[in-house]
């Protein structure tokens, strides 16, 4: 048809070549996509296999959120967002199986074309698609969706829309974006873009807070909501894909409700007390002794331990390398060997929880600790190996310390690097650089983090050791993120959960445009080519194989990098709900974390 974006100026002579290399290899449309070999599931599926097919409609599920939120645009950085606007009410143009580590099936779009080299994909949409006020769902709102999201939404969002060369629509229902890199990922990642109703934002302007509630085309609408108070999300008896396979057994609740209070410790008094239909337990020692109460005794609270197979992802303490105090890497491993985990872990947890080893822990992509590179790992590295951090290639293993509080061996260890980086504590007992200047920072958290407030306690208690002042400092949800997004903090509790498909989104997680671009998720100022090399190498693999090698050489960078003093991770999640909640046999690869709780739960009255 020869509709062509703004985006088709960048690369244009490229986007020919790569149009004709297209031409050449183009495939039969599929109703799905992997990002490596076959979707699992056949063209007539009938149903997901982690769902119950003939689950019930009806009943209520209501959720408990710390903070508040203001604004109803999940999309842009501006603002806090009501959560489920994105989740419930706009939908994608393929969907995600959470059964297998990265497949699409089709959703908006009933087809999906793209080539073996994957230099662009075409999606058809269905002709009965349609948003929630009753209009279709158009080519032109699938293309100004994916032009605005990348040129004014979040920044998560613009790395895909600098690789699309152009784009164009191909018939009355399909459209094509042709790309100006080589991305095997690309094409999934358009895949799952929000698509929203142009008409909607014509003269508004998309990238601030608002409290208008987006049109989408989704399971459920917005029914109630008050500021900071609670989002009422009703299933929508008119959505167009109600009957498709891919949603059979999935949103089975009339109503979805999101309450939000103080602190975590508000919304576990309000689960006791019955005014919530399910708690998700992350201290593994509240599990075990917190969980007598009446409802459980009574039966009419369950709990359930649901096992997962997705990596360990990253949680502890972030250092922020744009600050010089935290730039040496010797100071970053003198931080984390006196970080005392194995007593802080005994302390918290009864001591049950393991330590998590790396970014991609507890799965295949996850690096060996301790153990040197080898293989395809190495040849990746090589290449960068006088600027890699100690460790990336030799191998490289947190400290493990001896259990007692006075965490002697490691407190040595962390004082001889400190001194080596030019710390040297004063006749005063405070730890000072050449010029005099003591060491001392601030650990910021937001009020109500308990568990991490008594962690970060103890902590800065054992710096006192190296001469090293550290301070606490709670603050609310709503300065918590504006601080964050400008990267305003020294160290902070951060926590990045990973999946068994890495991609372009770890660009947003590491990327060096994150050291200055505000409102990313590199919140440690990460800059490294040899990150961002990993992260191309990934995106290009031709094999599983060549992509597991990348994702190890990547993790291997990131931890022997010391950005995070890791604490603890759990290979299940432990679930506590109504009795009146049910959920399938079947548990996803991906556990309770996505596509699970509520997506595939019903509810059955007694």
């Amino acid at each position: 048809m020869g509709l062509k974006s703004s985006a088709s100026l960048r690369g244009f002579g490229l986007s020919v070549a790569l149009a004709c290399l297209a031409a050449t290899a183009a495939a039969e449309p599929m109703h799905g996509i992997a990002m490596y070999g076959e979707p699992a599931l056949p063209p007539d599926f009938v149903s997901l296999p982690q769902v119950n097919p003939d689950a019930p409609k009806g009943g209520t599920y209501r959720w408990g959120e710390a903070g508040s939120y203001d604004s109803f645009n999940p999309f842009v950085t501006k603002g806090r967002p009501a959560i489920g606007i994105s989740t419930l009410t706009v939908e994608t143009l393929m969907g995600r199986n959470y059964d297998e580590p990265f497949s699409l099936y089709g959703l908006l779009a009933e087809s999906i074309d793209t080539d073996e080299g994957r230099t662009y994909v075409e999606f058809t949409l269905r002709p009965e698609a349609r948003f929630s006020d009753g209009s279709p769902v158009t080519v032109e709102d699938v293309m100004w969706s994916m032009e605005t999201l990348g040129t004014e939404g979040n920044p998560r969002y613009a790395a895909a829309w600098k690789k699309i060369a152009s784009m164009e629509q191909t018939g009355e229902r399909s459209v094509r974006f042709t790309f100006n890199v080589e991305d095997r990922e690309l094409p999934l990642i358009l895949g799952l873009r929000p698509v929203l109703k142009k008409a909607q934002w014509e003269g508004k302007e998309f990238a601030e807070a608002t409290m208008e509630v987006p049109i989408g085309s989704g399971p459920y609408v917005l029914a109630e909501s008050e500021l900071g108070v609670h989002v009422t999300y009703r299933r929508n008896p008119d959505w167009w894909g109600k009957d498709l396979p891919f949603n059979r057994g999935q949103w089975n609740f009339d109503e979805i409700r999101y309450d939000y209070y103080s602190n975590p410790q508000a919304i576990f008094e309000a689960f006791k007390a019955g005014q919530l239909s399910a708690y998700r337990e992350a201290n593994v020692s509240k599990w075990l002794s917190s969980y007598g109460f009446p409802a459980v005794q009574s039966g009419d609270v369950v709990k359930a331990e649901i096992p997962h197979g997705r990596p360990s992802g990253i949680e502890g303490f972030v250092m922020n390398t744009r600050r010089p105090l935290f730039a040496d890497w010797r100071v970053r491993e003198a931080l984390i060997l006196a970080f005392n985990f194995e007593f802080i872990n005994q302390t918290l947890n009864g001591g049950l929880p393991p330590r998590i080893p790396s970014y991609f822990g507890n799965s295949f992509l996850g690096m060996e600790p301790g153990k040197p590179a080898t293989g395809r790992e190495l040849e990746l590295l090589e290449p960068f190996k006088a600027d890699l951090p100690p460790g990336a290639i030799e191998g490289y293993a947190l400290p493990v310390s001896d259990g007692s509080q006075a965490n002697r061996k490691n407190i040595r260890a962390a004082a001889a690097l400190l001194e080596e980086a030019g710390w040297t504590v004063g006749d005063d007992g405070v730890l000072k650089n050449a010029a005099g200047e003591p060491f001392a920072f601030e650990i910021l958290l937001v009020t109500g983090q308990d568990e991490m407030a008594s962690a970060a306690e103890v902590y800065i208690e054992a710096l006192k050791a190296l001469g090293i002042s550290a301070r606490l400092n709670k603050i609310d949800d709503a300065q918590y993120k504006e601080r964050t997004n400008a990267y305003d903090f020294d160290m902070t509790h951060y926590i990045r959960s990973l999946s068994l498909s890495p991609g372009n989104e770890q660009l947003l997680y590491w990327g060096s445009a994150g050291v200055t671009e505000p409102g990313t998720r590199n919140w440690m100022g990460v800059n490294s080519p040899a990150v961002e090399a990993m992260i191309a190498a990934m995106l290009k693999s031709p094999s599983s194989e060549d992509f597991t090698a990348a994702t190890r050489a990547l993790d291997r960078v990131l931890t022997s990098g010391r950005y995070v003093i890791p604490i603890w991770y759990s290979d299940r999640s432990r679930l506590a709900f109504s009795a009146n909640l049910k959920y399938p046999e079947r548990i996803p690869l991906y556990g309770d974390w996505t596509g699970f709780l509520p997506d595939t739960w019903w509810y059955e009255a007694k």
